[in-house]
């Protein structure tokens, strides 16, 4: 679905009720906060309200030189003054277009600079975030607040400010020259506004209404669009064989919409007639008023020129009079606007390398969890005492039931999360005391989900080592049993994996990631179900791999496979948030416990599953 702040937007003029219920809070520090991103650029908004005084004074020019024509020109009948005169009003028309463009134009740098610098601060924020916020904030509003929300300050600075102080440029000088010329006939002017802006607003209520039932019925389609015609979305609808149902639902939704379109335009029309009269009506008045004055002598100044000079600056006044009518919503809108910008920038990051973070080494370092706990709701604790050592350069795999806390644990160590008791060190520092870059720059993940670039291998292998050889990558990728298949392709290393890595399989993607981990070269190793991904003949093929990778390195394995437990120097089993047992596998087999239960239950299962598979693969090879 489009985003809540799209779908809110009501037409212009009107707040919609979640937009009067989510008012932002008018403050001095949030006005000055907005205008710390325009301080740097104040030299080229000083230009911009220069020219828009301009624009606004030689705007009136063609309107009072129609007046001059009219009396001196031809009344006069002289071809000479007439010519000159409407070369004057040229020249002025071209000048306030010439001065338009130049505003226009230093509007759009100053907006694109402001947008471009409030992006890379909103990226940088972003990418410092703490990885809870990615798990439980919707992408699409991180998406929409990095877009449309920051690109929607471009309307609020080219559109809402410089239009505020263009139509009070273009308000003031126009009532200066009407009363110059004619203060009754300026008067006749004033009077006729509200009898335009009042019907106007009505009529535009109701079609505004209209509107935004068929942006609403819009939305709709959107989603229903976007949920069947997607990837995952199109093979349920075939895998159900659910087409029929959806083109109906689509034919409902769609019949809505054109109802809805051709109702507003309908009423679009009857408004376009109403404003036409009303428009209309505000000459006729003044024309009515000046030959009333010049017929009855009642002002014997006034001439036709002046009546034809009022009428066209009345028209001058409609608009920019009706919008600051609505600077109240226009303003609104643009709070609501930085506010929703600022909520982001404003969210805490708890994650944050502290100043003067230690770079001790970490070869053979032991990983102590010291009586951590952990939760991510406080009102439900996860992990409650985790106390264990892994000595360094040895091999510890943890195993427990679906939902224990496995991932977690491991994702303590590059601070992912911190703990909320207790401590975790390395070397005996506290991995908050670590400088935060250098931590994660020790430490190699393979997770049970591969996540790829949408670029070419040779791309997501430099990710770990920008710097890393040719050699060093086909060293890698043979070492993860993967550069035989790389190099049948036609592009080799420069094949492109797709989006998440679409065209490659998942044992494909496993072992790239593990490719990628071993150009890292780090000095901890964890591994979560880094071969989960894979069939038996597969994860055989790489074991080795990983245990070359492992060799020399503290390594600490999440495994539900039972070839992987047995190779461990040692076993954890999680259970209630604590290390229920610890030992070697015939050791925890003996105790009876959580262990032998879960080895009956699921570890004995996939080794005789395997086995039965590598049988039946020998067979057919006889």
């Amino acid at each position: 679905m489009p985003p809540p702040h799209v779908r809110s937007l009501g037409p212009r003029g009107f707040l919609t009720d979640e937009e009067k219920k989510n008012l932002p809070k008018v403050t001095g520090a949030l006005i000055r906060r907005i205008l710390s991103y325009l301080k740097p650029y104040w030299p080229q908004f000083l230009l911009v309200f220069i020219a828009i005084l301009l624009s606004s004074a030689v705007g009136l020019l063609p309107s009072i030189i129609t007046g001059r024509i009219v009396d001196e020109a031809l009344v006069g009948r002289s071809m000479t003054l007439l010519v000159k005169l409407l070369i004057y009003a040229f020249l002025a028309l071209t000048a306030a277009q010439v001065i338009g463009v130049l505003e226009s134009y230093i509007n759009a740098w100053i907006s694109q600079k402001i947008i471009f610098d409030m992006k890379n601060q909103m990226y940088d924020h972003l990418q410092h975030m703490p990885h809870a916020f990615f798990t439980s904030e919707k992408q699409g509003d991180i998406i929409t607040r990095m877009n449309t929300d920051i690109s929607g300050v471009s309307s609020v600075i080219s559109g809402t400010l410089s239009s505020i102080v263009s139509n009070l440029a273009v308000v003031v000088t126009t009532l200066v020259a009407l009363f110059t010329m004619s203060w009754r006939l300026a008067l006749v002017g004033i009077v006729v506004i509200p009898l335009l802006i009042l019907p106007t607003k009505s009529v535009g209520k109701t079609r505004w209404k209209i509107l935004t039932d068929s942006q609403a019925k819009n939305d709709e389609m959107n989603q229903l669009v976007n949920e069947t015609l997607s990837v995952s979305g199109s093979l349920l609808v075939k895998l159900f064989t659910r087409e029929q149902r959806e083109y109906e639902k689509f034919v409902t939704v769609n019949g809505e919409v054109t109802e809805l379109q051709l109702k507003e335009q309908r009423s679009g029309k009857w408004f376009r007639v109403i404003m036409g009269m009303f428009t209309q009506l505000g000459p006729l008045l003044i024309y009515f008023a000046g030959g009333y004055f010049i017929i009855a002598r009642a002002d014997t100044a006034l001439t036709v020129g002046t009546i034809t000079a009022t009428v066209a600056l009345v028209n001058r006044l409609y608009r920019p009079i009706e919008s600051l009518l609505n600077i109240h919503v226009d303003f609104t809108r643009s709070l609501a606007l930085f506010t929703r910008i600022f909520d982001y920038f404003d969210l805490p990051n708890p994650i944050q390398s502290p100043e003067n973070g230690q770079k001790p080494d970490v070869t053979d370092a032991d990983v102590v969890y010291d009586h951590v706990a952990f939760s991510y709701d406080p009102e439900k604790t996860l992990l409650t005492d985790i106390d264990f050592t892994v000595p360094g350069g040895k091999m510890y795999a943890i195993v427990g039931a679906s939902g224990s806390g496995k991932s977690t644990i491991v994702n303590l160590i590059p601070r992912l999360y911190d703990v909320t008791g207790g401590a975790v060190r390395i070397g005996g520092v506290d991995v908050r005391d670590f400088d935060l870059s250098y931590l994660r720059a020790q430490i190699g993940v393979v997770t049970q989900e591969t996540y790829l670039f949408n670029g070419t291998i040779r791309e997501n292998l430099l990710y770990a080592n920008e710097n890393a050889t040719q050699a060093e990558i086909e060293r890698a990728c043979t070492i993860a049993n993967l550069h035989d298949f790389i190099a049948a392709q036609p592009d080799g290393y420069d094949t492109v994996v797709g989006n998440r890595g679409l065209k490659l399989s998942g044992g494909e993607k496993q072992r790239l990631s593990i490719a990628r981990v071993i150009l890292k070269d780090p000095k901890i190793l964890i591994l979560d179900e880094a071969t989960s991904a894979l069939d038996s003949i597969s994860e055989n093929a790489i074991q080795d791999a990983l245990e070359v990778l492992m060799e020399g390195r503290t390594s600490i394995v999440i495994a539900h496979r039972l070839s992987t437990i047995l190779k461990a120097d040692r076993i954890l089993v999680v259970r209630d948030g604590v290390i229920a047992e610890e030992g070697t596998h015939e050791e925890l087999l003996a105790l009876g416990g959580t262990y032998r239960e879960l080895y009956e239950t699921q570890f004995r299962k996939v080794l005789e599953y395997e086995t039965e598979h590598e049988k039946h693969g020998e067979h057919t090879e006889a």
